[in-house]
């Protein structure tokens, strides 16, 4: 376990639909130390194809493209998650908004002894160049609302850059298809008593073509998926309060529109 911890594989998951002229920026922006890039391609209508297999000859790591079956983001997960063998998995958005050159400091808060690397956009080091103030709203109330049933500490909520080392898989279930997936998986490490540390991250907006998020819809879902969470079923809640941990230095003020590395 020890030599795992010290040089684990990792794995990178990325649900994409329709994102080939992005995946040109992204996938070669991945560090050279991945172990492998595991795609689900959404049903994807463009040269997905095409693009992926050109650029598998200049990057090092193995690119295993999954044609998803079903639809949502939360089923590509899961069956990216299923396909991965890496020690540790990492979550990225297809469309240009989550950067590669960040996966080091999700691994190495890993290796520090957490079990999951949250990104956050709202600590210090973090931002985003995409809040519009419709979803800086929704992610303010949503995240206070979670902070207050669950007894956290969570500066930010829906967020999909993460990192987590495999075998958190075992404590929880993904059984949700949509956007809402991001607050599950962070509600369910939480009520496992695993071990969160928030990694600050910046959001970028994605490079070409229109984001398949809808604020208000997609807002409902993961409202639904919280209270889900706290009053669907009758397990305890986590008997340690989330805190922040002292490798992050955390910066609650309000974050501008813009904040570059």
């Amino acid at each position: 376990m020890k030599e795992k911890q010290l040089h684990p594989l990792v794995s990178v998951v990325i649900p994409t639909l329709n994102e080939a002229r992005n995946l040109c920026h992204v996938l070669p922006l991945i560090p050279e130390f991945v172990h492998e890039i595991i795609l689900i391609d959404g049903h994807s209508t463009d040269d997905t194809d095409t693009v992926v297999q050109q650029l598998g000859l200049t990057i090092r790591a193995p690119i295993h493209i999954i044609k998803q079956t079903a639809k949502g983001k939360g089923d590509a997960l899961r069956v990216g998650f299923a396909a991965s063998s890496g020690d540790i998995i990492v979550t990225l958005d297809a469309d240009g908004s989550t950067d590669p050159r960040e996966i080091p400091l999700f691994v190495e808060a890993l290796k520090r002894g957490n079990d999951f690397a949250k990104g956050s956009r709202s600590i210090l080091g973090g931002g985003s160049h995409d809040f519009t103030p419709l979803r800086r709203l929704g992610n303010y109330g949503l995240r206070t609302l979670v902070n207050v049933l669950f007894q956290t500490w969570f500066s930010d909520l829906c967020y999909g850059y993460n990192a987590f080392w495999k075998y958190c898989l075992d404590s929880i279930e993904i059984d949700c298809d949509g956007f809402e997936v991001e607050t599950l998986i962070h509600l369910r490490i939480h009520k496992a008593n695993l071990r969160i540390i928030e990694v600050p991250s910046v959001e970028y907006r994605r490079i070409y073509g229109k984001s398949n998020l809808r604020a208000f819809r997609d807002g409902c879902r993961v409202l639904r998926t919280i209270m889900r969470e706290r009053f669907g079923n009758l397990s305890p809640l986590s008997q340690i309060p989330y805190q922040m941990n002292p490798y992050i230095i955390a910066d609650f003020s309000p974050i501008p529109e813009e904040i570059v590395l």
